[in-house]
């Protein structure tokens, strides 16, 4: 049965109006039972795995492998050094202890005590131990674990960074794919309403001009569409190569539900890297006040030599050993210490006032956000009212073009405005669920 595009009888079918009604109830429900077939994707997932393929997130096992190579060997600081030794001296002129005597009256005396021979050789084992170091290895073991608690915060801050274009991209494909959505229900409806004109002005039942009117609305609404589905593509693609997530239309993205106050309080790893910098330095004031403590050591010589040892009146290769303990204090040096304490302390006031300078810089940055937040749950509050008025003036305008005192023109502006107001409210409340995103993400709070 062919309608009447002039009298619209509402009690054959539904009207134009009516079925984009019907869209906007009908479009949640075929979009829910499709997630049933889709495979769900949350955002808190996005960046779970973003962070796991992420190429910097290999640095961490590195720098700690690196961290233990270094403690290792710190620790083996207080093991004995054991060093190989060897010389050879020729003296060109030695103590002859035979002819300084021969004066005495003592007969044979010059020819019993040979001189000191010229040569000398030794080879020994030198051992040395560490007995106090007066901190020095607690100190620099304590500076080099602070270093790789930084390094690995430095990694965390970085790939923290991801979060904001990772927002862009979810956000972007989750509006873009309700606003296919949409237009793809928008569409089918002018194609109908065209045949449904185009067959009425062969009856001569209605202008050809007002099929061409739904036409150029049905070309405009494809280039939307295609627009549409090519971005949707290239962000879906950006975001599985940031993820590992494959994102084809099998893949629902989820929105978070942050429902609630958003708290305040900051905990961005940035500042949580400025108080391992300050701990790193307070380590490094152990090391420096370890270089006043006195040293305590002993160390052990076992050689084999001529002269052996220290009994240069035996002219023979023999064994021999000594043994020693010392202790060594820098009771002055020149306020070295003192100044180097002085420049860690400037250091640090310069890490308080950086710190201070982005804490400053983040609650301004969650003032603005806070009032957008506000802006668009404004907005979100007032579009089912906008709706609901741009849908009676929508049904006037059906009124007017039934009784002939509007054009076609004037009757589709009607209804595109209706589904901007559709559209724009799906905006609204996507953009306002992405606000509290980053509202989240600037204080550097998770998403539950």
């Amino acid at each position: 049965m062919e309608i009447n595009v002039m009298n619209f009888p509402r009690n054959n079918t539904l009207s134009f109006v009516n079925r984009l009604r019907l869209l906007v109830i009908f479009i949640p429900a075929v979009m829910g039972n499709q997630a049933f077939s889709q495979k769900a994707v949350t955002l808190k997932e996005c960046y779970d795995r973003a962070s796991e393929i992420n190429s910097l997130s290999a640095e961490k096992p590195l720098y700690s492998n690196i961290w233990v190579i270094k403690d290792k060997n710190l620790a083996k600081g207080w093991l004995p050094s054991i060093d190989a030794n060897g010389s050879f001296i020729y003296n060109s002129s030695v103590i002859d202890i035979g002819s300084a005597l021969g004066s005495l009256p003592i007969p044979g005396i010059q020819n019993a005590i040979k001189p000191l021979p010229n040569e000398q050789y030794k080879v020994t084992i030198d051992v040395n131990q560490v007995i106090y170091d007066g901190g020095a290895i607690r100190s620099t073991r304590a500076v080099e674990k602070a270093d790789l608690s930084i390094n690995e915060k430095q990694t965390e801050t970085d790939i923290y960074g991801l979060r904001s274009q990772i927002n862009s991209y979810f956000f972007n494909i989750l509006l873009l794919t309700r606003q296919k959505a949409l237009l793809s229900s928008y569409l089918d409806l002018i194609n109908k309403r065209i045949s449904n004109l185009e067959s009425a002005a062969r009856n001569g039942l209605a202008l050809k001009s007002d099929a061409d009117v739904l036409t150029s609305e049905k070309i405009r609404t494809e280039q939307q569409l295609s627009e549409n589905g090519l971005r949707e593509a290239a962000f879906r693609k950006i975001l599985s190569e940031m993820t590992g997530i494959p994102q084809d239309s099998s893949v629902n993205l989820v929105a978070p539900e942050l429902a609630g106050k958003l708290t305040s309080d900051l905990s961005r790893p940035e500042l949580q890297l400025f108080d391992l910098r300050k701990d790193q330095l307070g380590a490094t004031m152990g090391v420096i006040a370890s270089k006043r403590m006195p040293k305590a050591f002993g160390y052990a010589t076992f050689g084999y030599g001529n002269p052996p040892g220290s009994n240069f009146f035996k002219n023979e290769f023999a064994p021999y050993y000594i043994l020693g303990a010392g202790v060594k204090w820098n009771i002055f040096d020149w306020n070295k210490a003192r100044n180097e304490k002085q420049m860690i302390n400037y250091q640090m006031s310069l890490l308080d006032g950086r710190k201070k300078d982005l804490s400053d810089k983040l609650n301004r940055m969650l003032e603005a956000k806070s009032a957008e937040i506000a802006s668009l749950e404004l907005l979100v509050r007032s579009d089912s009212d906008l709706i609901a008025l741009r849908k009676r003036i929508s049904a006037t305008a059906e009124s007017q073009y039934s009784n002939g005192t509007i054009t076609a023109s004037a009757f589709l502006n009607e209804l595109i405005s209706e589904k901007q107001a559709v559209i724009n409210a799906e905006i609204h409340s996507i953009s306002l669920s992405m606000a509290r995103v980053e509202y989240l993400n600037i204080s550097g709070n998770d998403i539950e």
